[in-house]
């Protein structure tokens, strides 16, 4: 009797020992090996190319969708007020546009920190006043500032994309993701997949299996005047190209800087080729 129970214990064991390896097996198959787990959707951006150059309303737009949507969470720190002429706002627009905002400053005569409104001088105040508020806030997770994320957000391409991009002058990975991102909370995780709680699924993170951040924004939360789809895809496609414009506002006189040293490199080079042709034509060889 006892051999027949001391039998069946060791064959539960190995019947939960088999379970166990199972269930670790099949999450482990389900796990990622490698983030993002989708690669960020090509768009087609106004700015690509060597040619490329700003849509001006879509960057309007996309200020406002910041300003609606993000600010609350996401600081620019490096933009100034002053610059939005660049979009197209006149200096009295801009003016208008920075007194909206409360800028803390000091100190006084007396010594004392103060609030007024923003001035075209000033550069977009953060929500949070330290970095350690913005964590507290956001369930440990201090959002990041939005001035340059669309050039330090970018996934890496493989061989041979790469090589390619040298020639199509691809720098649109930043906005790529961004839009991606932003659009991809919709999806599902893979069966057996584990999100840890408090965080949100997102198949374009490039940094894990979630994130803190939930879905930011929704159809028809910010209203264009233009006539523009209310849209979550519209919504990204605009604060995409707007973070293009914080994180590379020179980016079109570049170009235009880079086009003028090619075809100055081209005819110096024809100069130099004629020349040699014209100095060496009665040498003997």
């Amino acid at each position: 009797m006892k051999k027949i129970l001391t039998s069946l214990a060791l064959v539960g064991l190995v019947a939960v020992g088999t379970a166990a390896f199972a269930a670790e097996e099949a999450h482990n198959a389900a796990a990622p090996t490698h983030f993002p787990i989708n690669e960020p959707k090509e768009l087609s951006w106004s700015f690509a190319g060597p040619f490329g150059t700003y849509d001006r309303a879509q960057l309007q737009r996309g200020l406002k969708v910041y300003k609606e949507v993000c600010s609350a969470c996401h600081s620019m720190n490096l933009v100034a007020f002053r610059s939005l002429a660049d979009l197209g706002y006149s200096e009295a627009q801009i003016k208008a546009f920075a007194a909206e905002y409360t800028i803390h400053d000091g100190p006084n005569d007396a010594g004392d920190m103060f609030d007024r409104p923003g001035k075209p001088s000033d550069h977009f105040p953060a929500p949070f006043p330290n970095e350690e508020a913005a964590a507290a806030a956001n369930g440990g997770a201090a959002p990041p500032d939005m001035s340059l994320l669309a050039k330090a957000r970018g996934v890496e391409r493989g061989f041979p994309r790469f090589i390619f991009d040298i020639f199509t002058q691809y720098a649109q990975g930043g906005p790529d993701y961004i839009h991606s991102l932003l659009t991809g909370y919709d999806e599902k995780p893979p069966e057996g997949m584990v999100i840890p709680e408090g965080t949100h699924f997102n198949p374009f993170f490039m940094s894990g299996v979630s994130l803190k951040m939930p879905k930011p924004i929704s159809d028809g939360q910010v209203t264009y005047d233009d006539g523009s789809p209310q849209t979550v895809d519209q919504y990204a496609r605009d604060v995409s190209a707007f973070l293009m414009w914080a994180a590379e506002p020179h980016l079109e006189d570049r170009k235009k800087t880079g086009f003028r040293v090619m075809v100055f490199l081209l005819l110096f080079g024809a100069l130099v080729y004629m020349t040699k042709r014209k100095v060496w034509a009665d040498v003997a060889h």
